[in-house]
């Protein structure tokens, strides 16, 4: 009992708590578009066959934004501080949350979705990485999974907002949350660990640095590989299923929104099954592998299995949703596979590059769709990323007992 409320006492401190709802916040913002974006895109005037493309575009900018963030974020993590970026990124995304309020045409839409996604780069780097420093070892874990699990939540919330307020008080709640968990913030301290490297002699945030060297170069490329599926399956899968729903020739329309809430609360409890899961058998790779090969049946599920019920569909999101819950061991072992002078430039960047690789994915898909279909198009695009992914993994060193207190 002592051994577990001593646990809980870590997992309750106050940088870990601010890192989790910041994440939440963030989550919040990434998906509240992909709800909204039928909605909005039609208030605006588009007709339903521009939905698709246009969706697209501004998906593609709000991607594009994070990639630059990411890098942006990453480095100044490590120059100035996990909290700097925690304290800038929310505060931008915050900002760019309440201006994506007020658009009037697509181009601003577009442009708020790019400042909406470099200040969205941010969050989950930072977080993870100071939670990974300030917890011990062998519960850094649960710290982790507590701050995806939140997260997910966070985008859960974005579906019960727009589904009770208008699209545009939706994105103005989001970035009041931003606002009012900077106040938060103030209390937080550095890690003990930065602190350290910070007074070394030894550079810190050199992103180029990640590629001087093939075997950092290596590791970097796989931490992102493992990631992609988990944003294939979002952010073609999810986000386009009214129109993967019109392929299928289902018994209702899918409404965006519930398909994207039900796969977020799938990945909810993902997160906690892979998050505990990897502390049980004390391997981050072996339930990554777990989940990999689960989403892989799912993907399948959704693209072929012959029904046509609206309410197996949302099932199969649900259980789609569940089998990409291990996106908490995916950032945590990028966290742990590198030195504290580059820890946050990778842990920043490596998430930012994974949701990024939906341009190319959804370039490919819908490069692919006037020749092969919505669902074969899909297929090639997923099981490319599931390839990609395995491959990687099989290349990773275990990080679980990994003692973080080491510089590049």
């Amino acid at each position: 009992m002592t051994r577990t409320n001593s646990t809980a006492r870590e997992l309750l401190r106050l940088p870990v708590l601010v890192a989790a709802f910041g994440y939440l916040v963030d989550m919040y913002d990434l998906f509240l578009f992909s709800v909204v974006r039928v909605p909005s895109l039609q208030s605006l005037g588009l007709k339903d066959d521009e939905l698709l493309h246009k969706g697209a575009l501004l998906l593609n900018m709000q991607m594009f934004g994070l990639l630059l963030g990411g890098i942006l974020w990453g480095v100044l993590g490590d120059k100035k501080g996990r909290l700097s970026v925690l304290f800038g990124s929310i505060l931008i995304y915050s900002l760019a949350n309440i201006a994506n309020g007020f658009v009037e045409t697509v181009p601003q839409y577009a442009f708020m979705r790019f400042i909406a996604g470099i200040g969205l780069a941010g969050e989950l780097g930072a977080g993870v990485t100071l939670v990974t420093e300030v917890l011990p070892r062998k519960i850094r874990g649960y710290g982790t999974t507590l701050v995806a699990t939140l997260g997910v939540i966070g985008a859960i919330l974005a579906y019960f907002m727009a589904d009770l307020f208008q699209w545009r008080i939706s994105y103005f709640i989001g970035g009041g949350l931003g606002l009012l968990l900077l106040l938060l913030r103030v209390r937080v301290m550095e890690s003990g660990i930065y602190a350290k490297t910070k007074a070394m002699q030894v550079s810190r945030g050199n992103f180029l640095s990640l590629f001087t060297d093939g075997g950092k170069a290596l590791r970097y490329l796989q931490c992102i590989a493992i990631g992609l599926p988990i944003w294939f399956a979002v952010g073609i899968l999810i986000t386009f299923s009214p129109e993967f729903g019109r392929a299928m020739d289902l018994s209702a329309p899918v409404v965006a929104g519930k398909a994207v809430m039900l796969a977020f609360a799938g990945q909810v409890f993902g997160d906690i099954a892979s998050g505990l899961l990897s502390q049980l058998v004390r391997s981050r790779k072996k339930i990554i592998l777990l989940f990999l090969l689960l989403s892989t049946l799912m993907i399948t599920v959704y693209l072929f299995l012959p029904f046509k019920d609206i309410t197996t569909f949302y099932i199969i999101c649900a259980l789609l949703g569940f089998t990409n819950g291990y996106w908490a061991l995916f950032v945590t072992v990028a966290a742990e596979l590198f030195g504290t002078n580059l820890r946050a430039t990778v842990a920043t960047t490596v998430p930012n590059f994974v949701r990024g690789a939906v341009i190319p994915l959804t370039t490919l898909f819908l490069y692919l769709k006037p020749f092969w279909g919505v669902l074969y198009s899909a297929a090639a695009v997923g099981l490319l990323t599931m390839i990609v992914a395995l491959l990687a993994l099989r290349g990773l060193t275990e990080t679980f007992d990994k003692d973080l207190d080491y510089t590049e």
